[in-house]
């Protein structure tokens, strides 16, 4: 009887925190540059606030020249006394990966980025490529609350071309709902 009693109360408290509220994520702050003017020149790199809890990433640059090898490098910072290594750090060949889809984390950034940008084909990339309006963020993974920075280093040919890093909060709160 007790155990019967017991898995209800696990199954309800189950339902509930699956069909509660998403965590909400705020960006605060996004900052871009590039290295290589003659390759990559960025236009615009910036936030827009929609309102005290919404705001959208807006990235603009065009590269001059066809980029046939393009790989980034990938790490996420929890702030913690300071930024701090957290979660993923990783190099993904990135035409490689539009071609296959086959890594997991890459996954995850792709779906995220794929409805609001313009890199969703495969290598070559040139001319302006953009993020625009980037604001719904649903990640699949369960982060502890936080501020987060996730820097990317972009690389054509091995050489480092630009780099961008965004930063945002997590707050996963169960009890109270905003």
């Amino acid at each position: 009887m007790d155990y019967k009693l017991i898995s209800f109360g696990i199954i309800c408290l189950t339902i509930f925190l699956i069909g509660s509220e998403a965590p909400s994520v705020k960006l605060t702050n996004a900052k871009c540059e590039s290295y290589n003017k003659s390759w990559v020149i960025m236009h615009t790199c910036r936030l827009k606030a929609h309102s005290r809890n919404k705001t959208s990433l807006n990235v603009n640059l065009t590269v001059l020249e066809p980029a046939y090898k393009i790989s980034a490098k990938f790490k996420m910072w929890k702030r913690a006394n300071g930024y701090k290594p957290f979660l993923f750090d990783f190099h993904l060949d990135c035409c490689e990966f539009l071609r296959r889809r086959n890594h997991p984390v890459g996954k995850i950034i792709y779906n995220l980025l794929k409805d609001s940008s313009t890199v969703n084909h495969s290598c070559p990339y040139m001319g302006v490529q953009t993020l625009s309006d980037f604001h719904r963020i649903e990640l699949p993974v369960v982060l502890p609350s936080g501020e987060y920075l996730v820097t990317f280093i972009w690389m054509f040919d091995g050489k480092p071309q630009f780099s961008s890093n965004i930063s945002f909060t997590y707050l996963e709160d169960l009890w109270t709902r905003n």
